[in-house]
């Protein structure tokens, strides 16, 4: 086909993605900026309609409840996380949790549940020591992102909808960010917007496993784009995967969605096909332990059962009473009658389902990463979580360094320029989004499910060497298989067959690094489980894997992680500052 053209934009503060992170920063860097700083939000999708933040369902952990305080938010957090989180990531994650939450109350006009003396409710969550789950029912992100959306589309920032990126592009030395490419998907154009700042907050959505909870779009092209770009990845073997997918059968898309942790929370129990309990036989606490262990109990048994008639477990709740089910989770009770099943009075079929990712780009604190110009928040950035990431600290993150970013784009753009692109790269961005323009037309779809296939069978929720090494041979063959499958490239308006090979292109260049992170970390830490090292190591010896991309080959390397705050066999006092440490209680 012939050299496409490029439409060409400037701007000053470009935010990719409308998610609790996206979101956070366009209000932010609008409040911190100086007068006349243009600013521009592009999405994949619409804004606040598309993003996982808006599928939150359990809530937002902040330590505002009797007893609670933010280092023992914080020790909960590294304790969960295996002691991998960058410390000072996850300390400011739970110290200013307590003011994005009463920013998002009394700023953006969000309404969270509350007790009868009017303080907010929290509610219990997996592997934390307090109840700390702030919410609204069960669809806290729908609280959270339509009132977001509500301050963002009233406000002068420019909104670039529908539009995909495909591209970050450096200056010609490399030590900048230029801006970054898209595709208007409305009418197959490409366009280039040149930013003094940009933040990346696309979200993760490790959709490369049969089950799992993100919408379909969700395909980590932040990651592959960073990857590209050649920034370092760190904790990318770290998927986790939430205990209680939905299983509804292949024919409905509901298959992996989340029955969230607050009815694990609440007292739910876990049973076999025969009937039998059996989280106690994992860990001591059994339904409440941490989401990796839960998954890693449901699978074992799964696999016990060798049965294809039965494949996952069951959820009962009856034993709590239906009426006060029903009445508590209103919105779990629907979703599971419209699939067939009575969460309220029966059992309710389950399978570990990938939710989450731990892993990202290394970034500081303050949303920085190694190119300049360039800051990611959300999902997208690696550390704040380590190995596990704890129930409600996922949408805390996102929207505490959305904020985070706001801040320190809306200081440093006064200091920054607009830089002129290699156009070498935005040739080459060009080339790979249309390599399939001009190839056989095939089925991408069918791709798509060997993938989804391969990463369950192989990089999945337990793992080994040899199984890893045959998921990343999958990978390259369903890659190679990819590069020689063509799409109709007559009207590129609208174009989903076009977007879905290039979700195809994003997913398996994960993927690998996924099973190639997987197979350096020889040890079991959080969401990574090696059947053949299933010890945990040496926890003052701890690193994270850092994955680079040289060429057309990952290297993974290995880094340790500094103890910036508290050390293993130590805790921060409950009532005391980040410096002041005790030893643990035996």
């Amino acid at each position: 086909m012939s050299k496409p053209e490029i439409e060409r934009h400037d701007t000053d503060i470009l935010i990719l993605g409308s998610g609790g992170a996206g979101m956070f920063a366009a209000l932010h860097a609008q409040q911190t900026a100086p007068a006349g700083t243009r600013i521009t939000m592009a999405v994949k999708g619409l804004i606040g309609k598309c993003g996982c933040t808006r599928m939150v369902q359990g809530g937002y952990n902040v330590a505002l409840g009797p007893g609670d305080s933010v280092a023992r938010h914080f020790m909960d957090t590294i304790e969960g996380g295996k002691w991998l989180p960058d410390q000072d990531m996850a300390w400011r994650l739970c110290e200013e949790a307590v003011t994005r939450v009463r920013e998002l109350e009394n700023e953006v006009g969000c309404f969270f549940d509350r007790n009868g003396d009017g303080t907010l409710h929290h509610k219990a969550f997996a592997g934390q020591t307090a109840d700390r789950t702030v919410h609204k029912g069960d669809l806290t992100g729908i609280e959270i992102i339509n009132r977001l959306m509500e301050q963002v589309l009233s406000r002068p920032i420019e909104k670039l909808q529908e539009h995909r990126a495909i591209g970050l592009v450096p200056t010609k030395d490399g030590s900048a960010l230029a801006g970054v490419l898209f595709i208007d998907m409305r009418t197959g154009k490409f366009r280039f917007v040149r930013a003094k700042t940009v933040m990346m907050g696309t979200g993760g959505g490790p959709t490369m496993y049969k089950y799992h909870t993100p919408s379909g779009d969700k395909t980590m092209d932040g990651l592959a784009m960073a990857l590209r770009a050649g920034l370092p990845l760190r904790d990318m073997e770290m998927v986790q995967f939430h205990p209680t997918g939905l299983l509804a059968g292949d024919h409905t898309k509901m298959t992996g969605t989340v029955l969230e942790e607050g009815l694990r929370g609440a007292g739910g129990q876990l049973v076999t096909h025969s009937g039998q309990r059996f989280m106690f036989d994992y860990d001591a606490k059994g339904e409440r332990a941490t989401r990796d262990v839960v998954s890693r109990g449901i699978y074992a048994e799964m696999r016990k059962a060798n049965d294809p008639e039965q494949v996952g477990v069951f959820l009962s709740m009856a034993h709590l009473g239906p009426e006060n089910v029903a009445k508590k989770f209103a919105g779990m009770v629907k979703r599971c009658a419209d699939c067939g099943f009575d969460l309220a009075g029966g059992l309710v079929e389950v399978v570990p389902t990938a939710h989450y990712f731990m892993g990202g780009v290394v970034v500081d604190p303050d949303t920085r990463t190694a190119m300049e110009g360039l800051y990611v928040a959300g999902e997208d950035a690696g550390g704040a979580h380590g190995s596990n990431r704890l129930g409600g600290n996922g949408v805390a993150n996102s929207t505490v360094f959305g904020g985070v970013a706001g801040d320190v784009m809306g200081r440093d753009v006064t200091a920054m320029g607009l830089r002129e692109p290699d156009e070498a790269v935005l040739e080459a961005e060009i080339a790979r989004a249309i390599h399939p323009l001009s190839r056989t037309v095939g089925r991408v779809q069918s791709l798509r499910h060997a993938l989804q296939e391969a990463m369950w069978e192989e990089v999945g929720v337990m793992r080994t060497a040899a199984g890893l090494r045959r998921g990343i041979d999958r990978v390259a063959d369903i890659r190679r298989e990819l590069m020689a499958t063509g799409v109709d490239g007559g009207n590129l308006a609208f174009n989903l067959t076009w977007h879905d090979w290039l979700n195809m292109a994003s997913l398996t260049e994960v993927s690998d690094v996924i099973a190639r992170a997987g197979l350096a970390r020889e040890n079991s830490r959080g969401a990574h489980y090696r059947e053949d090292f299933p010890e945990p190591g040496a926890m003052e010896e701890s690193y994270f894997t850092v994955a680079r991309k040289h060429g057309d080959a990952v290297a993974v390397d290995r880094e340790p992680v500094r103890f910036t705050i508290v050390r293993p066999g130590e805790t921060v006092l409950p009532e005391g500052e980040p410096e002041t440490l005790v030893a643990a209680a035996e």
